[in-house]
C-alpha cells in the first residue's frame, strides 16, 4: 500500500517536469539541484531526475536513490502544495543521504517551504 501513495506523489509525464523548469524557483547546490513550484493547492509531488552524465545505470539509481531517502525525511515537514523536481549531479553519487538532507533543508528553508 506505501507504495502507492508514494508512486501517486511521483512527477512522471515530461510536460510535469518541464512546467516546473520553465515557471519554478531553482536552487543549486554541488549535489543536487532542486526546483520547487506552488501550487494553489493539492499535494506535494516530486520527480527525480539524473541524466547519463553522471555515470551508467547504477549510478544513476544510486544518486536517485540516495535523494529519495533525503527526502522521505523531509516530505512530512513542508508545508503546503509544491511541485518538486530534483535532479542529480556528479557528486551526488558519491554523497551520503543525511548530508543530502541537511543540503535539501537549506534549500527548502531559502524557499520558505518548510515548518
Amino acid at each position: 500500500m506505501k507504495q502507492k501513495t508514494q508512486k501517486k506523489n511521483m512527477l512522471n509525464k515530461n510536460f510535469q517536469f518541464q512546467q516546473v523548469y520553465r515557471k519554478g524557483q531553482s536552487y543549486v547546490a554541488p549535489t543536487v539541484v532542486t526546483y520547487i513550484l506552488s501550487k494553489p493547492r493539492g499535494q506535494v509531488r516530486y520527480g527525480i531526475t539524473a541524466s547519463k552524465k553522471i555515470g551508467g545505470a547504477v549510478d544513476r539509481n544510486r544518486a536517485r536513490r540516495v535523494i529519495r531517502a533525503a527526502l522521505s525525511e523531509l516530505l512530512p515537514d513542508i508545508d503546503g502544495a509544491y511541485d518538486l523536481v530534483f535532479v542529480a549531479r556528479k557528486a551526488t553519487i558519491t554523497t551520503k543521504s543525511h548530508h543530502l538532507y541537511s543540503v535539501l533543508h537549506s534549500q527548502f528553508t531559502k524557499a520558505g517551504i518548510i515548518r
